[in-house]
């Protein structure tokens, strides 16, 4: 009887730990696939107007560079701002347009928190996007920089409506 005691007593203890091994959460994440999809789109939505050139850069939620794309003739400089405008909204993560609405107003007000605009890494204009879930979970963002803000900004809209069916 003891022995069929201490059986049972560890196989509750075996299916308990097994259990919570298996109850780890998982976090959806941004994977080479979704980003290329994202930069595809992106491509797409320049071909079909006559702005200047763009650079596309997407990040995971850790502001890790997971894909960049520069097209032919793309300004060089602009390189270094896609990249930190995705930055930017990863680690806000806040469209970059509204980091620039804090440090420099809109509407005439002043910014709310000026100081914002001294962060490095941080762009305060129109062109970055935070990437999430349908759930609202950050898994990453996307920053495109060579047309104006505004522009920038269509054309990261864009590439995140186009794929709004897979971020479940």
């Amino acid at each position: 009887m003891k022995n069929l005691n201490l059986v049972l007593v560890l196989v509750f203890i075996i299916l308990m730990i097994n259990k919570v091994a298996f109850s780890l959460e998982t976090k959806p994440v941004m994977d080479l696939e979704l980003a290329k999809k994202l930069a595809d789109a992106c491509e797409a939505k320049k071909a079909t107007t006559d702005w200047r050139p763009l650079n596309i850069a997407i990040v995971d939620s850790g502001a890790d560079l997971v894909l960049f794309i520069r097209q032919d003739n793309a300004f060089l400089g602009s390189v270094d701002i896609a990249i930190n405008k995705a930055i930017s909204a990863a680690m806000i993560p806040y469209p970059t347009r509204a980091v620039g609405e804090l440090a420099y107003g809109k509407d005439g007000n002043p910014g709310r928190v000026p100081g914002v605009a001294t962060v490095d890494f941080l762009v305060p204009f129109p062109g970055g996007l935070p990437i999430r879930t349908e759930t609202g979970e950050l898994i990453g963002a996307i920053g495109v920089s060579g047309a104006t803000g505004d522009q920038d900004e269509e054309c990261a809209q864009a590439a995140l409506d186009s794929v709004k069916g897979l971020l479940k």
